[in-house]
């Protein structure tokens, strides 16, 4: 079993400070940039940064559901941490500056299974993931461009 990782990473032409702060809510923002992977998404507890808990199934391919309840922390400014209660899987957006822009990175790490299933899964599964990922970053744009 081992270590897999997912990421994408966007440029958008906003601060930083304002992309974190729509990345960080849940309760508004978030069900409107998510793709139709997600299902079923609500917010359990909180809504803002820190603290707040989450509930969703990610469609990752056509056979595979994920239930998902993340909890998520900020452990420092522009940085969210969605950590599933359910499985290894750790969620990680990082929000910097560029210039005049910002940088959106989303990295997405679980443990994987081991053999054959498990050299398919970290073959494919990031790919898949990357796939749903710039759908996500696509819609943060349209929602940066509306602020």
């Amino acid at each position: 079993m081992g270590s897999v990782t997912a990421t994408a990473e966007r440029h958008l032409d906003a601060p930083a400070e304002t992309v974190a702060r729509l990345l960080a809510d849940y309760r508004s923002v978030r069900p409107r940039i998510l793709t139709d992977d997600y299902r079923d998404y609500e917010v359990v507890e909180g809504g803002t940064g820190a603290g707040t808990v989450v509930r969703y199934l990610l469609q990752a391919t056509k056979k595979r559901v994920r239930d998902v309840r993340a909890t998520v922390s900020e452990p420092e400014a522009g940085t969210l941490v969605e950590t599933d209660q359910d499985s290894s899987m750790v969620t990680t957006w990082t929000v910097r500056t560029d210039g005049d822009r910002s940088v959106v990175r989303v990295e997405t790490t679980w443990q994987g299974a081991g053999g054959v299933g498990g050299f398919f899964e970290k073959t494919f599964a990031p790919i898949g993931l990357r796939r749903i990922y710039d759908g996500v970053l696509d819609k943060l744009a349209e929602e940066v461009r509306g602020q």
